[in-house]
């Protein structure tokens, strides 16, 4: 499994050829192009040439039949969240494509408010209409995951930012986001920022955020012992627990700037728009989530990588190469090693800290050389104070 996903993803991830599956092969947006149409009035066809660009691929098509074999269920937060959504479904996308199958986006309703029923049933209507593989996106499709998993066992689920279910027809994808954390907080501590910010999404109980949250404190932590400095961390769950864009959340990113913050982790999808909001208002600067955010707005210095859409891409290769049972009950853990963690560098703009320097951090990742604490520190806790960086807790 760790060479395929080596293969894969670290084309995707490392050398920046794609943000965390955003463009797998090409991480300039495809800005003033049409989105490619690969059907005929008989249905999808394979490309003669495939495409790499999610860009450059239709997010909904229309199937003659009206079945669609490949469906992607979303988490809360809009399909274009610039971040975990849309960089999940960009590899859908791209796999379905490429394979001349049909495929469909489906949202559960009521959005930053979807219950349990709300996502069950965005998982019937794309069984229902033909899907064999859904993958679906977040930590809240656990229950309602499971309960179409067991009433759809000829449909594989791949389950990203999940664990085992324990069910045959479900794969669950995780990743190592305290290294991608780590990689981002020491880069611009490195680069020269002294005042931090981290602002998490879930509320402080979703794992993901929170493993991201106690990696970038400690790469923080660990850039400024090496330069023989404090740096401060101003941290907080408040207002990304929907992952949403907010009045609130703008008002106080702005005030952090007002007073001194210089750079914010956006951790939570489309808070990012809040965050950036605040930034470009007070000469602030930014790093992203998910996937390379820089495209979206120029107060963003970093992105923090993780290879959600390579990995969906990988997985729905699993559902229809016969090679499903490798992944069907079982979970993986994605991190550095498989090419799934990792700093953009085709779009670096950091001048202090240099890629040789990042690269040979990443290699001791990869080795064991350096070790990177992976625990879930759930709000209200939030990780602690070291001699070279002071956490502030908002």
């Amino acid at each position: 499994m760790k060479k395929v996903l080596a293969v894969l993803l670290v084309l995707v991830m490392v050398f920046g050829l794609a943000a965390c599956g955003n463009t797998p092969a090409n991480n300039t947006p495809a800005n003033n192009t049409t989105p490619a149409n690969n059907t005929t009035p008989s249905g999808p066809v394979k490309p003669s040439t495939p495409e790499t660009n999610p860009d450059k691929i239709a997010d909904t098509m229309t199937s003659p039949d009206g079945k669609y074999q490949v469906a992607f269920v979303t988490d809360i937060g809009q399909l274009k969240d610039k971040s975990f959504n849309q960089g999940t479904y960009d590899g859908v996308k791209l796999y379905a494509y490429n394979e001349g199958l049909s495929y469909k986006y489906y949202q559960p309703a009521n959005g930053a408010e979807a219950t349990d029923d709300d996502r069950y049933n965005a998982m019937k209507a794309a069984a229902d209409g033909g899907a064999q593989v859904i993958v679906c996106a977040g930590f809240l499709q656990a229950a309602a995951l499971e309960k179409a998993a067991k009433e759809f066992t000829n449909v594989k689920f791949v389950f990203i930012d999940g664990w085992n279910l324990g069910l045959a027809n479900v794969a669950g994808i995780a990743f190592k986001e305290e290294q991608c954390g780590y990689f981002a907080g020491y880069a611009v501590v490195k680069e020269g920022f002294e005042k931090l910010g981290f602002m998490g999404g879930g509320g402080g109980t979703n794992a993901a955020c929170c493993r991201y949250g106690y990696g970038f404190v400690q790469g923080a932590a660990a850039a400024a012992k090496e330069m023989g400095k404090k740096v401060e961390v101003k941290y907080t769950w408040q207002y990304g627990a929907n992952f949403q864009a907010s009045p609130e959340l703008q008002t106080m990113a702005n005030g952090w700037y007002t007073n001194g913050t210089e750079i914010i982790f956006s951790c939570g999808g489309s808070i990012f728009d809040s965050i950036i909001a605040a930034a470009s208002a007070n000469d602030g600067k930014v790093i992203g989530v998910d996937v390379d955010q820089s495209f979206d707005s120029k107060t963003v210095v970093t992105s923090a990588l993780k290879g959600i859409g390579a990995a969906a891409e990988w997985a729905c290769g699993k559902a229809f190469d016969g090679t499903w049972s490798a992944i069907g009950g079982n979970a993986v853990s994605l991190g550095a090693a498989e090419g799934a963690t990792g700093l953009p560098t085709a779009t670096w703009s950091l001048k202090n800290y240099k890629v040789s320097e990042y690269e040979a951090q990443l290699k001791a990742v990869v080795d064991g050389t350096l070790k990177i604490d992976d625990a879930v520190i759930e709000a209200p806790n939030y990780p602690q104070s070291t001699d070279s960086c002071t956490v502030i807790y908002e």
